[in-house]
């Protein structure tokens, strides 16, 4: 059954603006709100047509007055930060992503017309080790705990979450957690990472990466919203890249970085405000992490229609990436290797035979 009216989190971003977008579009829902504590650019705005903006922080406990008010019925978290830089700073992040959802679950558990809570949260919950397992799946939990930044947020954001379900069982909720968002149009740290003309990378270790196209997860956001499919999902996209191989398709230039000198060069990006990389985000091009889908497709019933490689090359080509080394070149190189490994191979072949004839 469709909600009647839906309340979005965080509509001056891509996801939350969009999805606004899209709820409002569909003729069986009466009214969408979408909060955010800045307005929507002008475009995003004109694409949200008749839902309507509210001004409001979810910190201030004024939230409560708006959901019920409105006799909101579905709501939709999609408001967590994961960037300090654009986000007034760490102590600011975490603020507006704990805090806020702290006020945020005790408006709707005061409010009787709630009755769909919706989450969108984060696969950086399992962390990231050299101990992982191969795959993650939903029932698993962290080798090693998060100890900051975005994903100890969402952490915490998921325990109140479980907290506000056991207080209000009529409530139906879904957690969905995503893996890294990819796609042209939508700005994370990761897309400003692969559009670096010098990729910095960690000497001696080339991470597995899983990602999801931003129009999968505005779909599974959508779907999630619609219909009520309790529990909690992985959200990520088939298959994997190494790292070495997403920074090669994007044509940019790696730089191999010994483990002692990445917290300054972390530093130096941060500083000239080109990308900031937290400690969770470091550790995930350290070791990367990969997690099991099968619950999204069988229970949730959502297929994704990009894969890793297919999203990573759409944003690419729909970023207008400039090659750093133009591809032709590389191509005429690893012939150029080819052949020569071919001609020594055939070299050691007839060496080997000659000694072996004199034997």
């Amino acid at each position: 059954m469709p909600p009647s009216v839906v309340l979005v989190t965080g509509v001056s971003r891509f996801l939350g603006g969009h999805l606004a977008a899209r709820l409002a579009a569909n003729p069986d829902i009466d009214r969408v709100l979408g909060v955010d504590t800045v307005p929507p650019s002008r475009d995003l705005l004109r694409r949200m047509g008749r839902a309507e903006f509210v001004r409001a922080d979810i910190r201030n406990p004024l939230i409560s007055k708006i959901i019920s008010r409105a006799s909101v019925d579905t709501v939709v978290h999609s408001a967590l930060m994961a960037n300090p830089a654009s986000s007034g700073g760490r102590t600011a992040m975490k603020e507006m992503n704990v805090i806020g959802t702290m006020q945020l679950l005790a408006a709707c558990q005061k409010a009787t017309s709630v009755r769909r809570m919706v989450l969108r949260s984060t696969t950086a919950v399992y962390g990231s080790s050299p101990r992982d397992p191969a795959l993650f799946d939903e029932s698993m939990t962290p080798k090693d705990l998060p100890s900051g930044g975005y994903a100890k947020d969402a952490v915490e954001i998921e325990g109140y979450l479980r907290g506000f379900a056991r207080r209000r069982p009529d409530v139906s909720v879904t957690v969905l957690r995503f893996a890294n968002f990819i796609g042209p149009h939508i700005d994370t740290v990761f897309t400003r990472y692969f559009a670096l003309p010098v990729v910095p990378t960690i000497l001696g270790y080339d991470a597995r990466v899983q990602l999801v196209h931003e129009e999968d997860a505005l779909a599974v956001l959508e779907r999630a919203t619609s219909e009520e499919i309790p529990g909690a999902f992985n959200v990520a996209a088939d298959g994997v890249l190494m790292l070495s191989q997403a920074i090669r398709r994007a044509g940019r230039l790696p730089l191999p970085v010994p483990g002692l000198a990445v917290g300054p060069v972390s530093k130096l990006f941060r500083g000239a405000r080109i990308v900031d990389f937290s400690p969770e985000q470091m550790r995930l091009l350290n070791f990367g992490r990969v997690v099991d889908t099968t619950r999204l497709r069988r229970q949730f019933g959502f297929t994704p229609r990009w894969t890793t490689t297919q999203a990573f090359d759409d944003f690419v080509s729909g970023s207008a990436l400039r090659p750093v080394i133009p591809p032709d070149r590389v191509e005429a190189l690893e012939r150029l290797v080819l052949e020569r490994g071919i001609t020594v191979g055939r070299q050691v072949d007839r060496l080997l035979t000659a000694v072996g004839g004199q034997r």
